[in-house]
């Protein structure tokens, strides 16, 4: 089981890398600090990435996780609101479809050479998907909805192959300091709001990712998986 999994240098994706090594799987990570380099700014990044994966696993991929993301506050009066918002959708969304789009092509054509294990795609997006975010986050929140709208349409349109898709959708997740992190997001207030109590810990996630990647069965696909302590419930 070949695993290629985004933004695995640290916090959720390390975690994710972790579980998967533990479980036995073999896992190719991409980030500046571990696995192979791509800057998914750039438009070539994705596919750049995905070819030096395939190469790197020996020309075959069985599960992409795509977990590299940015999370950076652009409030309305910002001059540069409109390049935040497309830089943040390049990132976030549109290199994860890329991605996926490369990785539905590569098990289609396995299967056309006889492969009949398809293949998996689990996407990390965020609770803001369904609750929306603050208002300096419009593009933050619109780009994880639009992942699962793509997790959602990826599964309906390829089940008969094989090809299953799962979303993750983590609320707050603890990937730094805890003082620092909570004081940035506003400390009490923002845990009042978790029923639970406490962010999530990065291991948490790690944990839903690792289930849909190597264990959910087949009839799940399609599947939203909720991380959020209860502070979003659908």
């Amino acid at each position: 089981m070949t695993i290629l999994l985004t933004g695995s240098s640290r916090g959720i994706g390390a975690a994710i890398h972790r579980a998967l090594t533990d479980a036995g799987a073999s896992v190719i990570g991409h980030g500046t600090a571990s696995g192979i380099p791509a800057d998914f700014a750039d438009p070539a990044g994705p596919m750049a990435l995905w070819n030096a994966a395939l190469e790197q696993a020996g020309g075959t991929i069985d599960v992409l996780i795509n977990n590299a993301g940015v999370f950076e506050a652009s409030p309305l009066g910002d001059d540069d609101w409109t390049a935040q918002w497309e830089r943040t959708m390049r990132i976030n969304l549109t290199a994860s479809a890329e991605l996926c789009r490369l990785a539905v092509l590569h098990w289609q054509s396995r299967g056309r050479q006889g492969w009949k294990g398809g293949g998996r795609i689990v996407n990390i997006a965020s609770r803001a998907a369904y609750r929306g975010d603050s208002p300096a986050h419009w593009h933050y929140a619109a780009s994880k909805a639009g992942m699962v709208a793509m997790t959602k349409t990826i599964a309906r349109g390829y089940a008969r192959e094989g090809i299953l898709a799962f979303a993750v959708c983590p609320g707050f997740t603890m990937t730094g300091m805890a003082e620092d992190y909570l004081s940035s997001r506003g400390g009490d207030a923002l845990l009042a709001d978790i029923p639970l109590g406490r962010v999530a810990a990065p291991e948490e996630v790690a944990a839903a990712a690792k289930f849909l990647a190597l264990e959910a069965p087949a009839s799940m696909t399609g599947s939203v998986i909720d991380v959020n302590g209860a502070s979003y419930v659908r």
